[in-house]
């Protein structure tokens, strides 16, 4: 599963991407709308409905069913009052939190999953050597449990196969088993959970703390990520 296509207004972009992640074998993939509360008081989108996309969902590859399709809504949220679930979010089969404060990071619940996203690294080499060192830097606080590995892709070109992930686990220093559960078991186990809730969505709580390195030639202070599912 991929849950994380960046949404955008291209209506055939996005069904390229959904196309395309049909073909590479994914069986599940997520819309994920990205909305700041605090910025522009920008207000919760209605995801389009994904019936408007496909009149006939791409099967996907090496199965005969079609390709299932999510819709996520992201909060970026400088405090608490920026996250309060409203019968809008009712319309997302996923929530996601993304804190940008340390206060609100350390207000999350434990026992979450966490996620990481790798098309970054394929649109720029310096942002390569960012995700490698950011990923490996979660592995390390998570000792590689409960990891989702994401897009976060904006075009076609961007996505690359469960298959493909699952090696680049390897390089963000997972084991061969988590790798492979990070874009598949845990992927199940969190949409499972999202289901089973009494307002049939998932939440996901997402943090990066950014700091820029001084010298060029230096390696990037690395990131942190998180995402919980609840």
């Amino acid at each position: 599963m991929d849950l994380n296509i960046i949404s955008n207004n291209d209506k055939n972009r996005l069904k390229s991407i959904i196309e395309t992640a049909a073909h590479l074998g994914y069986s599940t993939v997520a819309i994920n709308y990205v909305v700041e509360p605090q910025q522009k008081k920008q207000e919760i989108p209605k995801p389009q409905s994904v019936s408007d996309i496909f009149d006939k969902f791409p099967i996907v590859q090496g199965k005969s069913s079609s390709i299932k399709v999510l819709n996520r809504l992201t909060i970026i949220a400088s405090d608490a009052s920026h996250f309060r679930p409203t019968n809008e979010y009712k319309s997302f089969d996923l929530v996601a939190v993304y804190p940008k404060t340390e206060k609100l990071f350390h207000a999350i619940d434990r026992g979450g999953f966490f996620e990481t996203c790798y098309a970054a690294a394929i649109r720029d080499t310096t942002m390569r050597r960012y995700t490698i060192a950011n990923a490996i830097s979660l592995m390390e606080v998570c000792k590689g449990k409960n990891i989702i590995v994401s897009s976060g892709a904006e075009k076609p070109l961007e996505l690359r196969g469960p298959y493909d992930i699952a090696n680049l686990g390897l390089v963000f220093s997972l084991s061969e088993g988590d790798a492979k559960a990070a874009v598949s078991t845990n992927c199940r186990a969190v949409l499972l959970h999202g289901e089973t809730r009494a307002t049939a969505s998932g939440v996901v709580y997402t943090m990066k703390k950014p700091k820029t390195p001084q010298k060029q030639e230096e390696s990037p202070v690395s990131k942190k990520a998180k995402t919980e599912f609840s």
